[in-house]
């Protein structure tokens, strides 16, 4: 099978266990955030960000360490060190989950009133040890399963997971739960995806017998390495990438501003998810395998990765602009319409960062976490200084404009320090046409975008900003003569060349296309 080819199965698996999790999540969050409103979402919200943080610091390290070092062993033909390396970092992942537990005890004793004043102090604890003693493992089996390329098995573990977690959502709703009932649940699907993940890799991943020839120094001294840095930098990049506007809104602002923020952040991170990050989960494996093969084939991949990334980012751009007010309205009613600049500007937010992965995927893989660690310490006191000036300033906008600034940093930084350590070109041309495709499909769908019904400007706005995006992809020359051969292939073997007239306008895109961008 080509790497091209790879690629599209490994995408296609990942669609599944993403669109799978994303659709059912958005279900629950619309659920959880119908019932409790803006105000009693925003303490739910608070919650579930600092079980994310512990998950993060926890699992970051080891986990990420798992896919790229499983992926380096596999390409290296080094199978028989797999074992041993699993052994090793699930013991690290443990005494990771231990500190976090240590210091979750420490700030909720020092400042528990000041961070969290509307919960019960030992019931979020209570919380947060299970939810992270649960959810770091089960990431930690995911990244196992990335490793391993099978993602199918991630596939699988969505599949099965989230509808239950839907279950619980509604069960809580119906029994008219308050906030506690929805972090039991929370707590409960925490065990749920921990238990059907562990099933899954055991299909294929291997178990230590006792016998295995012991890690090798050189490679056990970059795994340390590895993990120390990558802990604190994808630790602190969380500050960045996730919604800490959260827990800044209820400290600074209002717990209701919270629960706004919460829900355009997460519409906007799941869509990040369904569309680019599709292509975008499959990057550390691929990266980290292409750079066994030589440096020249890495680089190759990181140019082309990035304008994909754009490809499926810029629709998402173009639909905050003009559809995230019928969105919200749709979704969540009246009563969260304040979050529909959150939902457009995190989208912007979303989409740069998802672009930025192809050069983070780089980085990793090419052990520059030391880089990666830089820039999430510059991104990281960025957000947390301009967040609580421009909070306490102009509450909710100014927690939108927090996010757009400290997106647009991260990306060039990401993208400048990916260029000078891999020695790549920027793909102007491509992304500047890319670019006019999606303003292009604006003006196209504007109109559309202005009908007072919700669900009707939601629906005929959407499908004609994808389809004339599409077509203006093709039509400015976005993708390349090989881009276009590899899609006729696949129209050809899935609809035998039909639409007849699409077959016809790719013939023509592949005429005027040029052999290659990079």
């Amino acid at each position: 099978m080509s790497a091209r080819a790879q690629a599209v199965r490994n995408t296609l698996f990942s669609s599944v266990g993403i669109y799978t999790e994303y659709l059912l999540g958005m279900l629950v969050s619309i659920v959880i955030a119908r019932h409790l409103g803006p105000k009693s979402f925003g303490t739910y919200a608070l919650a579930v960000w600092m079980v994310s943080l512990g998950v993060a610091a926890t699992s970051s390290g080891s986990a990420a360490a798992v896919t790229k070092f499983v992926a380096e062993l596999r390409g290296a033909g080094r199978e028989d060190l797999i074992a041993p390396l699993l052994t090793y970092l699930r013991r690290r992942q443990l005494f990771y989950v231990v500190g976090v537990a240590v210091v979750g005890a420490g700030v909720l004793l020092a400042a528990g009133n000041r961070i969290a004043p509307t919960l019960d102090h030992l019931m979020l604890y209570a919380l947060l040890v299970t939810a992270v003693s649960l959810r770091a493992p089960y990431m930690f089996n995911v990244n196992v399963a990335k490793g391993f390329e099978n993602f199918r098995a991630t596939a699988t573990i969505a599949a099965v997971a989230t509808p239950i977690n839907l279950a619980l959502a509604t069960s809580a709703w119906l029994l008219d739960a308050p906030v506690e009932g929805f972090l039991a649940a929370y707590a409960i699907s925490s065990a749920v995806f921990y238990l059907i993940s562990r099933q899954q890799i055991a299909r294929f991943a291997p178990k230590a017998t006792g016998e295995e020839e012991p890690l090798p120094p050189e490679l056990l001294r970059r795994i340390r390495r590895h993990i120390r840095i990558t802990t604190a930098g994808f630790t602190l990049s969380f500050f960045t990438a996730s919604e800490m506007e959260v827990a800044l809104l209820g400290m600074f602002d209002t717990v209701a501003s919270a629960g706004q923020y919460k829900v355009g952040f997460q519409l906007a991170s799941g869509a990040s998810l369904l569309v680019p990050g599709v292509f975008a989960a499959i990057l550390l494996p691929m990266m980290a395998t292409s750079l066994s093969q030589g440096r020249e084939v890495a680089v190759r991949r990181f140019s082309a990765s990035t304008v994909y990334l754009a490809l499926l980012s810029a629709p998402l751009i173009a639909f905050g602009l003009l559809l995230a007010h019928p969105t919200i309205l749709f979704l969540y009613g009246t009563a969260y319409a304040a979050a529909v600049p959150v939902l457009a500007a995190c989208l912007y937010s979303g989409s740069l960062s998802t672009i930025a992965q192809s050069a983070q995927s780089l980085l990793m893989s090419a052990d520059h976490q030391h880089s990666m660690l830089m820039v999430s310490v510059v991104c990281g006191i960025l957000k947390t200084t301009l967040g609580i000036l421009l909070i306490m300033r102009f509450g909710l906008h100014g927690a939108v404009m927090s996010s757009i600034v400290v997106a647009s940093v991260y990306f060039a930084l990401y993208m400048t320090v990916g260029l000078r350590v891999s020695g790549a070109r920027f793909p102007w041309r491509r992304i500047s046409r890319v670019l006019l495709a999606g303003i292009g499909a604006i003006a196209i769908a504007y109109p559309l975008s202005l009908l007072t019904q919700p669900l009707a400007a939601l629906l005929a706005g959407g499908a004609t900003l994808a389809l004339a995006y599409a077509l203006l992809t093709f039509a400015f020359g976005c993708w390349s003569r090989a881009d276009i051969e590899y899609i006729k292939g696949l129209h050809r073997r899935v609809a035998a060349d039909r639409p007849r007239a699409l077959a016809g306008f790719l013939d023509w895109a592949r005429a005027r296309a040029a052999e290659d961008f990079l």
